[in-house]
């Protein structure tokens, strides 16, 4: 609907941006053809249409489920100075959470693991990156190697390092390496003695060297790490009492994003949480409310590169680092 003008003078400025506006936004035209059509530079349009932004002149609307996912995104890796927040809508049944945070990582590693700049590629194991492979498509990557990066455990299983491992780099008709040790020894000496082995140094190394990573993520009640990785000696609620809110790679953090004073963590054979930080993007894929507290303890401790989330969890994760 048109407005009657209250002034006896067109304001030229105005009217430059409405049109260049209109004509980008609801014309479909370039940048460059409507710096041709009003005689004005690329760089001048560009400039309107963010003064136009500005002003309220020029309002996008989004109608769509994922529009609320979007605009999280930007929330996340603002707040948190991630390189990249992939949000997926929540799901009116909490556990179909996992499924769509896998199917998120899915659509993700697609397109990352299209890029030939990404020659080897690390992979940690449970139920999120289990699931987020039946969501990719093959691709062509003979070039790139496939790594899994932490210990595994003895329970044959799809989420098991070695599956996950070996079905991605079928997906993409790549090399893939193991990690042939068990995610935890049995004391701190046999850790050690464990990271003096040959084997284990070559892996490590290759690990480390790795462009990205993926990794998932649990609490200390009902996740994969308790029911099949956990050593029989170690009780979680003792991990709980200490501050411990959940694990990355095996590592038991607190709210803080510090490991907890216990053996456990002197146990763990694997890379340390200072070895991801040294890797240009790692990715952690969890989503549910029961994990917002060890998510924001990774996100804490800064080694999270791209986070793979679910719009309730995102939003509860904000929530929490503004309080």
């Amino acid at each position: 609907m048109s407005r009657t003008i209250k002034l006896d003078q067109i304001d030229p400025e105005e009217q430059l941006l409405v049109r260049l506006a209109w004509a980008c936004e609801i014309e479909g035209m370039t940048q460059a053809d409507a710096a041709k059509r009003f005689g004005v530079t690329r760089l001048r349009v560009n400039k309107s249409l963010s003064e136009a932004r500005r002003r309220g002149i020029l309002r996008v609307s989004v109608d769509s489920v994922f529009a609320a996912a979007a605009d999280l995104e930007w929330q996340l890796e603002r707040r948190f100075r991630l390189l990249r927040a992939v949000v997926v809508p929540s799901p009116a049944d909490g556990v179909s959470v996992t499924p769509l945070v896998s199917a998120g990582l899915g659509a993700h590693l697609g397109e990352l693991l299209q890029s030939k700049t990404l020659t080897r590629f690390g992979m940690s194991w449970g139920n999120t990156l289990n699931l987020a492979t039946r969501h990719m498509q093959p691709l062509e990557r003979s070039d790139l190697e496939v790594v899994s990066i932490m210990g595994g455990v003895s329970r044959g299983s799809d989420v098991n390092g070695y599956e996950i491992t070996t079905r991605l780099a079928d997906l993409c008709n790549a090399e893939h390496s193991f990690f042939t040790a068990p995610l935890y020894a049995g004391s701190a000496e046999s850790q050690a003695l464990f990271l003096e082995q040959d084997v284990i140094k070559t892996m490590l190394e290759k690990i480390r060297s790795c462009g990205a990573i993926a990794l998932a993520t649990g609490d200390l009640e009902s996740s994969l790490l308790v029911r099949d990785a956990l050593p029989g000696d170690i009780d979680p609620q003792e991990l709980a009492a200490l501050g411990g809110v959940g694990d990355i790679t095996g590592h038991i953090l607190n709210a803080e994003g510090d490991l907890i004073d216990h053996p456990v963590n002197r146990r763990v054979i694997g890379m340390s949480l200072d070895d991801m930080a040294s890797i240009d993007n790692v990715i952690l894929a969890a989503g549910g409310l029961h994990k917002v507290p060890v998510i924001a303890a990774s996100l804490k401790r800064g080694f999270v590169d791209t986070l793979v989330t679910d719009e309730n969890t995102a939003t509860a994760l904000l929530k929490r680092a503004a309080a």
